[in-house]
């Protein structure tokens, strides 16, 4: 592969979050208590309810805008500033004629999106762990592409896992 090849794979970007940290080596064995609010694990405990994170099927309708690249990458911006989370990376591609695919990798998760902007429809995708709030992602892509009609769906991903995985008191 060319140099551009790999830096269109984002491969050699100097961001710092292309290549795996191994130095830490393999998590030890927990027989904590998964509620125990000291863990390092980033799961979002609720209640009764340890879960991975909360992942949000957003549908923009009748959005404008959503063949901008510049527009979709400072959304993705605002929303990661606005839910309290860290962005790593953000890559996009323009597809012709129209149509954009976009993702921001977080260090909480990532958001995504494809647009269909000849019918004014983006489709979002915001997975966050620990303590970002994705559902403020919300109002920030409302804003951003100008539409009152954004439907949003969620699931608690890992739901479940947690407890079934063995690590639960």
């Amino acid at each position: 592969m060319k140099d551009m090849d790999l830096f269109q794979l984002g491969i050699g970007l100097e961001t710092g979050a292309q290549e795996e940290d191994t130095a830490r080596g393999q998590a030890p064995a927990c027989d904590r208590d998964i509620f125990d609010t000291s863990r390092d694990d980033h799961f979002i405990r609720d209640g009764q309810t340890v879960y991975a994170g909360t992942h949000l099927i957003i549908e923009v309708v009748n959005g404008t805008g959503l063949d901008d690249e510049a527009r979709i990458a400072q959304a993705f911006r605002d929303c990661v500033e606005t839910c309290g989370a860290t962005l790593l990376h953000i890559h996009t591609h323009k597809f012709s004629p129209q149509g954009v695919s976009g993702v921001a990798v977080l260090a909480e998760s990532h958001i995504s999106v494809h647009t269909w902007p000849e019918i004014g429809y983006g489709a979002f995708d915001v997975f966050m762990c620990g303590d970002a709030r994705p559902w403020r992602a919300v109002d920030v892509l409302a804003a951003a592409f100008e539409t009152d009609d954004v439907r949003v769906r969620e699931i608690k991903r890992g739901e479940g896992v947690v407890a079934e995985a063995g690590i639960a008191a």
